[in-house]
């Protein structure tokens, strides 16, 4: 189909993890003839397949896909880096076509697409240096109080389990004495695209036993495995994340399987819950629950374009 206008459009589809997001932009990408851009951030790494729920090979090879596992855990990778790769490759993709797919969720990544990254001040390095010191001496609890105290606002929306973006928001709030809010959203990037944003949700409870199953096949599928073979580099920023963390514990005895399994699944409905807080922030997302027919979402689409 031909957009009625010559503007390009970005079909970006959000939802918490388990919802199905993946199939519905493949089957928007098919009908418009349009590539796909991954916004999850932990499917950026090569190493990490099972844990991140990485697209199957039929899913890739239904539509070309970017940004998935295109990066090592060894890189250092931050959202600003995303950010400028989506926005060139996007400038690229536009002069062919003029309808592009992205999905995730992983909603300060669509965010920096969408908007632009926030314009943070520098920060002196020793202030990193003494927050990871409080935090190997005091644990994440203390890096989850003192962003409590100091930003009550971002507190609420961060990942509060990941001490690398606690630590981050901590440094701008300590170095900068101002909120680590107080710089989002400030600068306004210009964008080549028109967004055309489609959420997915469901019911609480059938999103919890959808995540609940999908953990149970990440297992089956050999996740144990897989954390295993990633164990000797468990302290690396990109494994600092839900389905590795508690099988570390496991492999260090803090824990048995069956309790790191059951702590994946709470996690992991604790994430979504924070995806979904994070997603209904934006007034521009028409929402459609996770049954509805590809069709009648692709048919919406094209009353917007």
């Amino acid at each position: 189909m031909t957009p009625k206008s010559k503007n390009n459009y970005l079909i970006t589809i959000i939802g918490p993890t388990a919802i199905g997001k993946t199939a519905i932009a493949i089957e928007i990408a098919k009908h418009f003839g349009s590539p796909i851009l991954s916004a999850d951030s932990r499917q950026f790494f090569k190493e990490m397949s099972i844990g991140t729920a990485v697209p199957s090979k039929e899913e890739l090879e239904a539509a070309k896909h970017y940004f998935i596992q295109n990066i090592s855990i060894f890189d250092e990778y931050t959202v600003g880096d995303f950010e400028r790769d989506a926005i060139a490759l996007l400038d690229e993709l536009f002069k062919e076509k003029n309808v592009v797919v992205m999905v995730g969720g992983s909603g300060l990544y669509i965010d920096a697409v969408l908007k632009g990254f926030d314009d943070f001040p520098a920060i002196d390095s020793s202030v990193r240096e003494q927050l990871k010191q409080k935090y190997e001496a005091q644990g994440i609890t203390y890096l989850q109080q003192e962003l409590a105290r100091l930003d009550p606002e971002h507190y609420n929306n961060v990942a509060k389990e990941n001490p690398q973006r606690l630590m981050r928001a901590l440094e701008v709030c300590i170095g900068s004495g101002k909120p680590y809010s107080s710089f989002l959203n400030i600068k306004k990037n210009s964008r080549n695209f028109t967004p055309i944003i489609i959420g997915l949700e469901a019911e609480r409870e059938t999103m919890y036993s959808r995540i609940n199953h999908r953990v149970d096949l990440m297992v089956q599928a050999g996740l144990i495995e897989e954390a295993k073979a990633l164990y000797p580099h468990k302290n690396l920023n990109a494994l600092q994340t839900v389905g590795y963390r508690e099988l570390f514990s496991y492999f260090d005895d803090e824990h048995s399987l069956d309790f790191a399994i059951e702590e994946i699944k709470k996690n992991t409905r604790r994430f979504a819950k924070r995806q979904m807080t994070w997603f209904k922030r934006n007034e521009n997302v028409k929402w459609f629950d996770f049954t509805t027919p590809p069709e009648t979402v692709i048919n919406y689409i094209k009353e917007e374009l």
